[in-house]
C-alpha cells in the first residue's frame, strides 16, 4: 500500500500566500518561500502552489518564486496557474517544479491535457477540478476561473463526467477542490469523494474542508483518497503536520513518518 500524502496548499496572489473562504475574501498569510520551507521541515509529503489569478488574468504563473522554492525544499512540489501551453509547462518544470497542474485552461482546451501528458509523462500532469454542489438540483458542477469572483462561471460539465474525461485525456492525478467546504473547516465532502473515487482510477487528492485531524482520517479511511490537501489549518497553525502524521499512523493509516 502506498503511503497517504499530507499536502499543504499555498494559494499565491501578488507574490504572497493568501487564503479565502469558499474561494472569496482572501487574506494575506505570509511570504511564499518561508512558508514552503516551514511545511517541508514539519514533514509535508509535498506542496501545491496555486497562482489563483493567473488564469483569470490571462497570464502564466509568476516563475520568479518557483526557482526560489526549489532551492529551499527537498520534497516534491506542484505548480498551477495559467499554464496554457507546452512551453509554459516546460519553463515551470525547468525551474524546479516536479508537477504542473491545470484547471481552467483544461476546461478551455481539453486537448491540452493530452499534449502535456504525451510531452512530459502522465506522472507530472495534475488536473485540478473546482466543484460546487448545487443543493437545488442535487448535482455537482465544475466551475472555471474561480480565482476571480467577477469571472467565476459554472461550466457545462458535471463533476463526475469531467473526472472521467480528464482521465481519458491523460491526467495522472486529480485534485478535487470542493468549493462548498473551502476554508470553513467542517470536514471534507465525503459523499462527493466516495462518488468520485468510484470513477477515478488515478491518484485522487481531497481538497477543501479540513478542520481537525479526524477529518483527514475520514478522507483516507472512508473515501480512500490518496492524499489530503489543506491550507487554513496549517497556515493558522491549528494542526501541526508532524503531529497529524503521528495521529494517522496510530489509527492504522500508512503514513511516511519523518
Amino acid at each position: 500500500m502506498l503511503a497517504k500524502r499530507i499536502i499543504p496548499c499555498l494559494d499565491v496572489r501578488d507574490g504572497q500566500v493568501v487564503k479565502g473562504v469558499q474561494f472569496r475574501n482572501h487574506e494575506i498569510i505570509g511570504d511564499i518561500v518561508p512558508l514552503a520551507k516551514r511545511y517541508a521541515e514539519e514533514g509535508a509529503d509535498e506542496l501545491v502552489f496555486y497562482d489563483i489569478t493567473a488564469s483569470s488574468d490571462g497570464r502564466v504563473v509568476d516563475k520568479s518564486w518557483v526557482s526560489r522554492v526549489a532551492e529551499v525544499i527537498d520534497i516534491p512540489f506542484c505548480v498551477a496557474g495559467g499554464i496554457k501551453s507546452l512551453e509554459d509547462a516546460a519553463k515551470i518544470l525547468s525551474f524546479g517544479a516536479d508537477k504542473i497542474s491545470i484547471n481552467s485552461p483544461a476546461l478551455a482546451d481539453p486537448t491540452l491535457i493530452t499534449r502535456l501528458a504525451e510531452r512530459f509523462g502522465v506522472q507530472c500532469i495534475v488536473v485540478g477540478i473546482d466543484t460546487w454542489y448545487d443543493a437545488e438540483t442535487g448535482k455537482y458542477h465544475v466551475n472555471q476561473y474561480t480565482g476571480d469572483e467577477s469571472r467565476t462561471r459554472v461550466t457545462q460539465w458535471e463533476t463526475l463526467d469531467w473526472v472521467q474525461e480528464v482521465q481519458k485525456r491523460g491526467a495522472g492525478e486529480i485534485v478535487l477542490n470542493m468549493m462548498n467546504q473551502d476554508g470553513v473547516r467542517n470536514g471534507y465532502d465525503l459523499e462527493q469523494l466516495k462518488k468520485v473515487r468510484e470513477v477515478c482510477h488515478v491518484p485522487l487528492i481531497a481538497s477543501g474542508g479540513a478542520g481537525t485531524m479526524e477529518h483527514f482520517l475520514e478522507a483516507f479511511r472512508d473515501a480512500d483518497v490518496d492524499g489530503a490537501l489543506a491550507a487554513s489549518v496549517f497556515h493558522k497553525q491549528i494542526i501541526n503536520i508532524g503531529e497529524l502524521k503521528t495521529y494517522l499512523a496510530t489509527q492504522g493509516m500508512e503514513i511516511r513518518i519523518c
